[in-house]
């Protein structure tokens, strides 16, 4: 359905909001223990379509990621369907509330949030693009 697309894609986005900052702080210095080549671009830009740089991600991590996902969607869709877009039961510190206002309430915020998530890694993309500079630079708390 639409809405478990919109749950799905905003959950990733979430993951991406907060992930795209780190990878543009953690990059050099998790390359530097490992002894391998830093992969940000001219500015600090994470490589992506926009800015370009994705030819020095490594091919088995593309194959990785593909197999992770292609496999976790596979079981997605092999599980029941559950009447609540999204819900595969997983909730291991108990935040999902036990009460249908509580529910409704978290399920509203979690697709608010999914899509700011949407448009702030949109304008991830969009702002290393036209400024040349890793988002990290126009944080002032982060440089």
């Amino acid at each position: 359905t639409r809405r478990e697309a919109e749950v799905k894609h905003g959950r990733i986005a979430m993951l991406a909001a907060l992930g795209w900052p780190l990878s543009e702080l953690l990059d050099k210095p998790i390359a530097h223990v490992f002894n391998l080549p830093a992969v940000l671009g001219h500015g600090d830009k994470v490589p992506s379509l926009l800015n370009g740089g994705l030819e020095t991600i490594s091919p088995v991590y593309w194959a990785t990621v593909l197999a992770l996902a292609g496999g976790l969607e596979a079981w997605s869709m092999s599980k029941e369907a559950s009447p609540l877009a999204g819900d595969y039961g997983f909730d291991p510190f108990g935040f999902y509330p036990k009460d249908d206002a509580g529910q409704a309430r978290m399920q509203l915020a979690e697709i608010k949030n999914g899509r700011l998530a949407m448009m702030a890694i949109t304008g991830f993309a969009y702002q290393e693009l036209f400024t040349n500079n890793g988002v990290i630079h126009s944080i002032p708390f982060l440089h």
